[in-house]
């Protein structure tokens, strides 16, 4: 299985989501891929996420993760607690100190949905930290350090004994994501 979580107001129709999509598609359609939207509260997402991955460790099936910012920060506590390899792309290192500014209203473009960001989904979050990557050769972290929402030197500092690839510039987006497909299908094994 290849689970592709996407980041905070984000979805699988963001760039990189449709990317990968097509490009599992066309060179491993053999591939269990799975590109699920994720409810907005954080505790929702998290169980939908831990579902697909328990059924898929139940069917004997690799288990392969690519998130994205907030979509790294819950690919990290999945890769720790159920194995496998995980890619993730200019991630969140500790989301849930920067969700005072989020509280609030907030509006997904992708989804058209209005919802609220409430208090207690700091503390959700917070519940998936995982402070020490025990298992770094489950992970390859793609940074750019011209990323404008997170701060690259949290996840330099974090995954530092990680396998890292790391870029000057870009931007929070991760420019030119779609020439590393191949590398990252080579290090979670497709």
């Amino acid at each position: 299985m290849l689970l592709y979580i996407h980041g905070f107001n984000s979805s699988p129709q963001s760039d990189k989501a449709v990317q990968t999509a097509q490009y599992i598609k066309q060179h491993y359609p053999q591939v269990a891929f799975h590109q699920p939207q994720l409810p907005s509260s954080p505790h929702a997402a998290m169980t939908l996420l831990c579902e697909l991955t328990e059924q898929a460790k139940a069917q004997g099936q690799a288990l392969r993760f690519i998130g994205s910012s907030l979509g790294g920060y819950f690919a990290t506590y999945l890769a720790e607690t159920y194995g496998g390899k995980a890619v993730l792309v200019n991630p969140a290192v500790k989301p849930f100190e920067l969700f005072e500014q989020f509280i609030g209203p907030q509006y997904n473009p992708y989804t058209n949905e209005h919802y609220q960001v409430l208090p207690q989904h700091r503390d959700d979050v917070a519940q998936f930290d995982t402070q020490v990557v025990r298992y770094p050769d489950r992970f390859l972290v793609l940074l750019q350090t011209g990323d404008e929402v997170l701060d690259y030197r949290q996840a330099l500092h974090k995954y530092h004994s990680c396998e890292l690839h790391l870029e000057p510039g870009g931007d929070h987006s991760f420019v030119g994501y779609e020439q590393l497909l191949d590398k990252i299908c080579r290090f979670i094994q497709l």
